[in-house]
């Protein structure tokens, strides 16, 4: 599964810059992973022009397909998303563990957060994917991960992307902000109880980002 070259083709495609990808899984082995790309710039609604009418630009929406390749545990997912993630320069990997929001005590918070993770944010969508063109029914695993859990994971990528613009001194950095493979960080095992929130650190960042 080589997410990088996927990733890479969806850049010269929309040719806008990134601002983050996330890649969620329902916590069952094996089952696909929906990644989402979420874009920074602007264009036209549409290419109609109208004389004297200022057609106001909109928010790029986020692209969101599906990956297939078999996997046998979190941790190799780990290491795909790392290697991608080092190669685009990004100074960090999130991965967020959740518990399944069809529990007794789950809030409306944690529903919202598991749609939105497998791309379900209503309008703002290039299409919708609730069955994608390759039959991946997103909804059913909307429902799995509901009743099982889900793991999320972000980063930010600086080549190709919008934090390139802040010339954040980093020495691992390539001239286009990328870095060449290897990755050096590891896989760590997932959580005990399935909940919480660990940071791979790949770069030298001192500034705050706020997720998603």
């Amino acid at each position: 599964m080589d997410f990088f070259d996927r990733l890479q083709e969806q850049i010269e495609t929309v040719r806008q810059p990134l601002f983050a990808v996330t890649v969620t899984a329902a916590a069952q082995v094996n089952t696909p992973l929906i990644a989402i790309i979420h874009w920074h710039g602007f264009r036209r609604a549409t290419p109609l022009v109208l004389p004297g009418i200022k057609i106001p630009p909109r928010p790029v929406p986020v692209s969101a397909f599906p990956l297939h390749a078999p996997w046998h545990n979190f941790e190799s997912v780990d290491a795909m998303l790392l290697d991608a993630a080092w190669q685009f320069g990004a100074w960090d990997v999130e991965r967020t563990e959740r518990r399944g929001c069809n529990v007794i005590g789950a809030s409306a918070a944690e529903a919202l957060a598991c749609r939105q993770a497998f791309g379900d944010y209503g309008e703002d969508m290039v299409r919708d994917p609730q069955i994608f063109d390759d039959g991946t029914d997103r909804d059913e695993l909307m429902k799995l991960a509901a009743r099982r859990g889900y793991v999320r994971w972000l980063f930010r990528p600086v080549k190709g992307g919008l934090w390139r613009t802040l010339n954040e001194p980093d020495d691992t950095l390539d001239a286009d902000g990328g870095r060449q493979p290897p990755c050096p960080v590891q896989p760590r095992p997932r959580r005990p109880d399935g909940r919480g929130r660990t940071v791979y650190h790949l770069g030298k960042i001192d500034r705050i980002l706020l997720p998603l």
